[in-house]
């Protein structure tokens, strides 16, 4: 594999989980609208925004199925 198919490869990687970052930033309530503005703007950074995402905004927020009440039927 040429390193042209490497390069590529590695865009096409950090493109998917930039995508994939925004989409969860996107279904989490982080609380206060201004954090996951400044989440989706760090996610946007090329490379190693996604990483800090990864390693220190994953776990925060609490995902917008938890926030509804339940059903009781």
């Amino acid at each position: 594999m040429s390193s042209t198919h490497l390069i590529l490869l590695g865009g096409l990687l950090f493109w998917l989980m930039t995508c994939w970052a925004i989409i969860d930033i996107a279904r989490k309530d982080f609380g206060a609208i201004e954090k996951k503005a400044i989440w989706g703007f760090t996610a946007l950074v090329p490379f190693i925004g996604v990483l800090v995402y990864l390693i220190f905004g994953f776990k925060k927020g609490t995902p917008k199925s938890k926030l509804l009440p339940k059903n009781p039927d």
